[in-house]
């Protein structure tokens, strides 16, 4: 009787060797489970990146300002008859009232 046990209980465990740790165990689906949450995160990310691209792909196929925008932008372009005034320094700018204050009078 004793034999048998201890025959029926190497069985046992023989068959859980591969639930637990073969090919197809538990640990391994676990650390694949992680590894498609990961990569579900990924594509989110990209995804969204994917849609301002495409808003943007669409911006400059529709309209004219968006092109606008980016040749006065990145380009320094300005317009026939426009005057273009670049202020350069970190200067605040002075309130209209301030300037007038220190207007002298020309009475």
């Amino acid at each position: 009787m004793r034999w048998i046990s201890l025959i029926l209980v190497i069985i046992i465990l023989l068959l859980q060797y591969p639930l637990w740790l073969g090919k197809g165990s538990w640990l391994k689906v676990w650390d694949l489970g992680q590894q498609v949450e990961a990569q579900k995160q990924a594509n989110q990310q990209t995804q969204a990146r994917n849609a301002v691209l495409d808003a943007e792909v669409r911006d400059l196929k529709q309209g004219t300002e968006a092109i606008e925008e980016r040749a006065r932008s990145e380009l320094g372009m300005v317009k026939r008859d426009e005057v273009f005034f670049q202020i350069i320094g970190n200067h605040p700018p002075v309130p209209a009232s301030s300037v007038a204050a220190t207007t002298p009078d020309k009475r």
